[in-house]
């Protein structure tokens, strides 16, 4: 029997004794994990985008992260300290596969629209040449592993703080829910 045919038959055997499930890679047999094991992408990919030209990935409102904000003066003097809070959300790590699974991702960061940095931890400082003085707007966005933008109701699931800067590091303002 050559090495093509007893492939072929050991295919066929499994086939018949255990199903077709049980042969498929990610069985758990060749080395990767089960199939029901792996992320499976959820949501549905909408027409709309966000500010920065992503799509939006809509879950049901039931089943949606949540997302706060706080910003503070960094205790420094030099900054600011960004506290973001989440719920049903979990911060993937660098390396994980840019697949959307459900409450997993990451967080982007604007000041007046325009993106600072991607988060994966929910904290962060940001420079005080970042906000001058006058009034700024300091918005977090989730998103999932593939790039999308995680929304509810057509909306992204984002917070904005408002921070009015009058002289270096004074700030009135707090987390307020978009």
């Amino acid at each position: 029997m050559t090495w093509t045919r007893g492939k072929f038959a050991a295919l066929a055997v499994c086939l018949v004794l255990a199903g077709s499930a049980s042969c498929v890679p990610g069985d758990g047999t060749d080395g990767r994990a089960p199939a029901t094991d792996r992320p499976h992408p959820v949501g549905k990919v909408l027409e709309d985008t966000a500010e920065d030209g992503r799509h939006y990935r809509e879950v049901d409102e039931d089943a949606a992260p949540e997302v706060d904000i706080e910003v503070q003066p960094a205790g420094s003097g030099e900054g600011w300290e960004v506290r973001l809070t989440v719920e049903g959300f979990t911060f993937s790590p660098f390396g994980t596969d840019p697949v959307a699974v459900a409450g997993r991702g990451t967080a982007r960061l604007f000041v007046d629209g325009r993106p600072v940095v991607e988060l994966r931890t929910p904290r962060h400082r940001l420079t005080a040449d970042l906000m001058p003085r006058g009034t700024h707007h300091v918005t977090v966005r989730l998103y999932a592993d593939d790039g999308t933008a995680w929304a509810a109701d057509g909306e992204p699931i984002e917070s904005t703080a408002d921070i009015t800067v009058s002289e270096p590091m004074s700030t009135a303002g707090g987390a307020v829910r978009r």
